[in-house]
């Protein structure tokens, strides 16, 4: 990193920072900060989705997966946007109908109050390793160019992340994200060119086959699996679904999401072609390292500083937004309703700070042992672990309203989640094969429950143990 490394650097974040400030005074109150009040644009929606879900793993991680698989690092970004797809045709129109701020109130209204806080616990925990991933990218990053140790390096990426969201909340997720999206697709836009006009053209990346241009080079069931833990992992973050739900109208929420179905997986082509080259020009590197490598070693000063300054605010964005996403759950379906029923706008928006303080803090100490994974490995696995927890439970409630007892989703939503980790444990010992992902054992096995529950209520009927998703309509002495 030479001065005008710097300078370029300098000049994004300072941008950036000051959005992340602008965005503070937008917000007035506690709703204004989780999306509540329902005033948000297209464009905010847009940019709180690809701020969040396009980080550290659709750039770094996506370049270091493709330094050794090519083409199968772009399941991480296609399987984003397909999840957006999904969600903006199918589940956005009942979501945002329903009234409901959080994915645990959802649970809590069709299943009982034991539901809403077991999803809240297992999917904040799914949310957690996503974080734990976008600080071990930015950790990677800043190792790479500067001369800051583990400690300085996770500390200043926390402190970024504080300042992208802690201030302003959905606002500051949504005006951050739309200025980041436009900053990277430029920025990757120029990698994707100059790494396809240094090599040749497209057709000079000589590399084989089988692999590099395989979109299923790691085994055809683990890349289905990568790509499914993306949609499912879409469909059930609080994240996403609070960018859908802050919307001024359903229009503007689908808009919004539509976009991003369509601009997320342009995203990871850059990285794969970054990865690829440097397998050919510099294979001796550390995997992890070979985006931010390219930048610095291939493009002039200023540009490479701005660049590298915009791939830390990707990954800075998507710890931010997902904190913010456990942040709010926690205010609503924890601390309203089991700490303080009925708290002052003042102290929600504190408390709401102050979660997202202790999950980044939280997300650094675990940061500093030896992690030693792939960071898409991270994320597929947080994205996988959400999906098996609450996606059969959650198309139970949108589709089949008043059919499933709560106690079935209550023993669905611990079962699939352990499935997951004995799985992982299973193939890790070398008793189950590689080529299975966790994701299909522990979804078959939510709904299974599912349907052995669905056919006993049917033979022993009972009352349901908690309404359905549709509100309840106002008796007259309400409307007085």
């Amino acid at each position: 990193m030479t001065l005008f490394h710097y300078i370029g650097a300098v000049l994004i974040l300072l941008l950036i920072t000051g959005i992340g400030l602008y965005s503070g005074k937008r917000v007035k109150s506690a709703n204004d900060f989780s999306g509540g009040s329902k005033k948000a644009g297209a464009g905010i929606v847009t940019g709180s989705i690809i701020g969040t879900l396009v980080g550290g793993a659709s750039t770094i991680g996506t370049a270091q997966l493709a330094f050794s698989y090519g083409f199968s690092a772009w399941w991480f970004t296609l399987g984003g946007g397909i999840g957006c797809l999904v969600l903006a045709l199918f589940f956005t129109k009942p979501l945002y109908e329903s009234g409901i701020q959080t994915l645990p109130e959802v649970f809590s209204r069709e299943f009982g109050r034991k539901c809403g806080v077991a999803s809240t616990a297992l999917t904040s925990v799914g949310s957690f390793l996503s974080i734990v991933s976008q600080v071990l990218s930015g950790i990677a990053l800043v190792a790479v160019v500067g001369s800051l140790g583990r400690i300085p390096a996770t500390f200043i990426t926390i402190a970024l992340m504080l300042v992208y969201v802690v201030f302003g909340g959905v606002w500051g997720a949504g005006l951050v994200g739309i200025a980041k999206t436009l900053l990277m697709y430029a920025g990757l836009g120029i990698c994707l060119v100059a790494a396809v006009s240094f090599q040749g053209g497209f057709g000079a990346f000589k590399l084989p086959g089988e692999i590099y241009f395989n979109m299923f080079a790691r085994g055809v069931v683990v890349d289905l699996g990568a790509g499914l833990s993306l949609v499912l992992g879409v469909l059930t973050t609080q994240a996403y679904i609070q960018a859908a739900i802050s919307a001024k109208s359903l229009r503007s929420s689908r808009i919004g999401i539509f976009l991003s179905a369509i601009l997320i997986p342009i995203m990871g082509i850059p990285g794969i072609y970054v990865g690829m080259y440097m397998k050919l020009h510099r294979p001796e590197a550390a995997s992890a390292s070979v985006m931010p490598l390219f930048i610095l070693e291939n493009l002039p000063p200023v540009l490479a500083g701005m660049i590298l300054a915009v791939l830390l605010v990707a990954l800075v964005g998507t710890g931010a937004g997902i904190s913010l996403g456990i942040s709010s759950m926690f205010v609503k379906d924890i601390y309203k309703q089991f700490i303080n029923k009925n708290p002052g706008d003042k102290r929600t928006l504190l408390v709401s700070r102050l979660v997202i303080v202790v999950v980044l803090l939280t997300a650094a100490v675990f940061t500093f042992g030896d992690m030693g994974s792939l960071i898409l490995g991270w994320s597929f696995m947080s994205m996988g672990l959400r999906g098996a927890v609450a996606f059969v439970p959650l198309c139970a409630v949108l589709f089949f309203p008043g059919k499933i007892a709560g106690g079935v989703a209550f023993i669905s939503m611990l079962v699939s989640p352990v499935l997951v980790l004995l799985c992982r444990i299973l193939i890790n010992a070398g008793f189950m094969s590689k080529a299975i992902d966790p994701l299909f054992p522990a979804i078959g096995g939510s709904l299974l429950i599912f349907v052995l529950g669905y056919f006993y209520s049917r033979i022993h009927p009972a009352e349901p143990l908690a309404a359905s998703m549709t509100p309840p309509a106002a008796k007259p002495d309400d409307l007085r």
